[in-house]
């Protein structure tokens, strides 16, 4: 059974950081691509960061770029998100998918339950 289950959500002040956790189960951890998802109230869903376990590769949205970082830690079949310089429209509710395709295609085929990260000003 694939399992992923993120971490490290908390409430933090513009300018600080975080870092999610998303440790997964249930399936050969370098086949498939973990993808960071995003979504604040009553906005739609939106892809964050991803990273291809196979080889590394590693995709933002432009939002981001600079001040997030996706890595992975094979051995311990977890991915991190590094969120520096947070900014209040940082705020929603993060999961982590997993991808089967391998690719980050922006989607996900198995999702966690979610870490709530609120940036106050």
């Amino acid at each position: 059974e694939v399992q992923l289950v993120e971490s490290g959500g908390g409430l933090v002040q513009a300018g600080g950081s975080l870092r999610l956790s998303c440790a997964a189960s249930g399936f050969t951890f370098d086949a498939y691509a973990i993808g960071w998802f995003r979504q604040a109230p009553g906005k739609e869903r939106e892809g964050v960061s991803c990273i291809m376990l196979s080889d590394g590769s590693t995709y933002y949205i432009d939002s981001v770029k600079g001040r997030f970082t996706i890595s992975s830690d094979n051995a311990k079949n977890t991915v991190y998100l590094q969120m520096n310089s947070l900014k209040p429209e940082d705020t929603a509710v993060y999961y982590c998918a997993a991808d089967v395709s391998g690719y980050c295609s922006g989607y996900g085929d198995y999702w966690g339950q979610g870490t709530q990260v609120t940036v106050s000003s």
